[in-house]
């Protein structure tokens, strides 16, 4: 069953690249013969086995992130092991796989709906595609669980159709089977003055391995390893039977796709209804893969707090609303942009090259940290950092002709990753922090001073202190200047992000018996942090251990046995325009302050918004070297 579930989710983007590969081989060179379908094929093959089989497969797939795959579940782990530089390679290679995400979906789908054309050329093929693309993007609200039921099946029967037509349309050139043949691979890359545009094309049969990896979580990696060689397989067979039916028609093979040319007449239209259907499938998976990058980019400080909906209780399944329409508008101006899917193909392919370059630095570290010979790393560094450097050559060709697109929404999102995670850096260094134990005495006298008002029966703050027992010096001033607060308890909760994906624990330090705690939530970069709902379990684990008395403080709702009220208090740090600073830090805090709007304010992002929570604005002012001082004036 599990191999079935991996069809379903891992190789949707991959599975459908038959649609346009060899299309797009013959589309770069019109004037080609066998030699150069041997050849491309042969590059086709080669590709698949060096690198989604050795690179993705047997490699990467090992770099898990305790059982997490995926280029930020890299960065991570290798955070963890001291190389926090890696940042800029980390947000270089998630942006560029967004940006892929926006292609993909345009791309497949079109290459689908244009086989209606060889029943009825007239179709309004770029208003079905922004029909099914609408479609695709309107049922993430309501999730996937049930229908993915219905993915893993429906692959498997896909990729039957692609083996079994693919092997009924070899014997149109039985000589096809010598693609197998690398020498095949590197004559037509010698020979033919255009390899470049040959490697671009070949490349998209490729385009999937990423985000394999990144299904490595949901999946097992015994499960896509099984799956792959059947899924490879039955790949090659197809590509096999186009190009030998590409070589049969010789250049009349440019006016049809090869996709659809190896199939009967009478199955063109339920091949289009199944590669329809395949390019959701293929879309859905792409778009679940968006929604985790950006959950995860969240948890690792790249992204502002977004809006996140669980939409079933599978781990992995999540919806976020302001992805989700910004990858819709994405593909709409691809589709109204390039409008067919040759011209989308153009646009196809640079983008992930960076990723994957991105990847291998990623992996070639971690072979190292984990003991590997430097000659195995020196070795893997080479090897595909030459392969993959060709392919991104070959596709920067593309850059003109659409790749541009893709580029320029990579270059946006790894400015927001990169922008948003240095201005938090920089905010978190200019707090001030001070130790609980200094304030013990005052916070004992201000709970029992009668004088003072009380303010709530469990206050609590939110603090970034990354130490025990310490909280931002604008808490202390809140609870004993900024209005004096009494309280019957106080909770200093700081909510820590851990290297670990599924980290869900918690320490609390009773600082003053009865009356101040100091909790820690150390949650993994794919958990929620729902504060209130962790708070309120951690507070019934101390009253079940009988550490704590969860009855109202006030005499009235004691005697009846009501619980105490919580009341939440969030500190706002705005960075003031009297900081004495380099422009260069006054840029990037104004940068900050801009991109905080893309996000969700911190009582959503911390699930207060159903809590009483009180806002308290204070400033962050930034002095790198001294100011004037006022002076008296002479007499």
């Amino acid at each position: 069953m599990g191999l079935l579930v991996t069809m379903g989710i891992v190789f949707g983007d991959i599975g459908t690249s038959p649609l346009y590969v060899m299309k797009a081989i013959t589309g770069a060179n019109p004037h080609f013969d066998a030699d150069y379908i041997l050849g491309a094929i042969s590059c086709v093959i080669w590709t698949l086995t060096l690198q989604t089989t050795v690179k993705y497969v047997l490699i990467a797939l090992r770099a898990d992130n305790r059982g997490e795959g995926g280029i930020l579940a890299l960065f991570s782990l290798l955070r963890s092991r001291g190389a926090r530089w890696l940042y800029v390679v980390a947000a270089i290679g998630g942006a560029t796989l967004i940006a892929d995400g926006v292609i993909t979906p345009a791309v497949t789908v079109t290459s689908a709906i244009e086989g209606l054309t060889v029943i009825d050329p007239g179709l309004p093929i770029v208003a079905i595609v922004i029909l099914i693309i609408s479609g695709i993007f309107l049922m993430q609200r309501a999730g996937t669980g049930k229908i993915g039921r219905f993915f893993g099946p429906y692959m498997l029967v896909w990729f039957l159709m692609l083996g079994v037509m693919g092997t009924l349309a070899i014997h149109l050139y039985p000589a096809v089977l010598k693609a197998f043949n690398p020498w095949y691979a590197v004559k037509v890359l010698v020979d033919y003055p255009g390899w470049f545009l040959v490697l671009g094309a070949v490349f998209l049969c490729t385009t999937g391995a990423e985000a394999l990896y990144s299904d490595l979580g949901h999946c097992g990696r015994q499960n896509i390893a099984v799956s792959w060689i059947f899924v490879k397989i039955m790949l090659i067979l197809n590509y096999l039977g186009q190009g030998a039916w590409i070589i049969s028609q010789g250049e009349g093979a440019l006016a049809r796709n090869p996709f659809y040319g190896i199939m009967p007449g009478w199955f063109i239209l339920p091949g289009v209804i199944m590669s329809a259907l395949a390019a959701i499938i293929a879309s859905q998976a792409l778009l679940s893969g968006s929604f985790t990058i950006f959950n995860e980019a969240m948890g690792l400080g790249f992204w502002p707090r977004m809006s996140v909906r669980h939409t079933s209780e599978h781990r992995g399944q999540l919806y976020v609303p302001a992805v989700n329409w910004a990858l819709y508008a994405g593909c709409l101006v691809t589709v109204l942009l390039f409008r067919t899917s040759s011209h989308m193909e153009a646009a196809y392919g640079l983008a992930i090259t960076i990723t994957m370059l991105m990847t291998t630095i990623l992996l070639a570290i971690y072979l190292h940290v984990k003991g590997a010979p430097k000659w195995v790393v020196a070795i893997f560094l080479i090897i595909y950092g030459a392969l993959e450097g060709c392919f991104f050559v070959a596709n920067m060709f593309k850059f003109a002709h659409g790749g541009w697109f893709t580029i320029l929404i990579a270059g946006v999102v790894c400015f927001v990753m990169i922008g948003w995670r240095k201005g938090v850096g920089l905010r978190r260094s200019m707090i001030e922090f001070r130790s609980l134990d200094d304030v013990t005495d005052i916070i004992t006298d201000l709970k029992a001073d009668r004088e003072i008002p009380k303010f709530t029966s469990n206050l609590v703050y939110l603090s970034d202190a990354t130490e025990p027992r310490q909280v931002e010096s604008k808490i202390i001033y809140s609870i004993i200047n900024k209005l004096p607060k009494r309280a019957d308890h106080y909770w200093m909760v700081h909510v820590v992000t851990t290297d670990s994906p599924d980290t869900l624990e918690y320490d609390v330090d009773e600082v003053i018996p009865g009356t101040l705690y100091d909790v820690r939530m150390r949650l993994g970069f794919r958990v929620d942090p729902k504060v209130t709902v962790y708070l309120r379990q951690i507070v019934e684990d101390l009253v079940a251990r009988g550490h704590l008395s969860l009855t109202s403080g006030y005499p009235s709702l004691a005697s009846r046995g009501i619980p105490g009220d919580f009341h939440f208090i969030v500190i706002h740090r705005v960075f003031s325009p009297s900081s004495n600073c380099p422009p260069a830090t006054t840029r990037l805090m104004n940068l900050h302050r801009v991109l905080s709007h893309l996000g969700v304010s911190d009582e959503r992002a911390y699930g207060l918004d159903t809590s009483v929570v009180t806002s308290e604005t204070v400033p962050l002012i930034i002095n790198t070297s001294p100011g004037r001082r006022i002076t008296p004036a002479a007499d």
